[in-house]
């Protein structure tokens, strides 16, 4: 695992840097994230090499957080609805009538020329 921290600001650096430091989850200067030590990762961290700062770790597992809330106390996902009876998925709807239109018709005036 790599720890990688944001050393250095991306203001006046191209738009590709930016969207490099971005993509590797770096927002604010001396912040850190942990990423797994793989050949993509290495790449990006080779190309944005003058804005980090990059220290191998070992017992360390990656926590994914969302939403500035931890994975772990994030609740699971809600149980599915439960099914309408099969007698009531049966029947088909009455199709609704459409409501009446009102018609209005709007005085205009014209100005003659005297």
């Amino acid at each position: 695992m790599l720890k990688i921290t944001l050393v250095k600001s991306t203001i006046s650096e191209t738009p590709r840097n930016r969207a490099t430091v971005a993509a590797l989850g770096l927002r604010k200067t001396h912040r850190s994230v942990i990423q797994e030590d793989n050949p993509v990762i290495r790449g990006m961290v080779h190309h944005v090499k003058h804005l980090l700062k990059v220290e191998e770790v070992d017992g360390v597992e990656k926590v994914r957080r969302r939403a500035g809330k931890a994975a772990a106390a994030v609740s699971p996902k809600p149980a599915a609805k439960a099914e309408k009876p099969a007698e009531a998925a049966e029947k088909p709807a009455a199709p609704k009538a459409a409501p009446a239109k009102k018609t209005t018709t709007k005085k205009t005036t014209t100005k003659k020329d005297s």
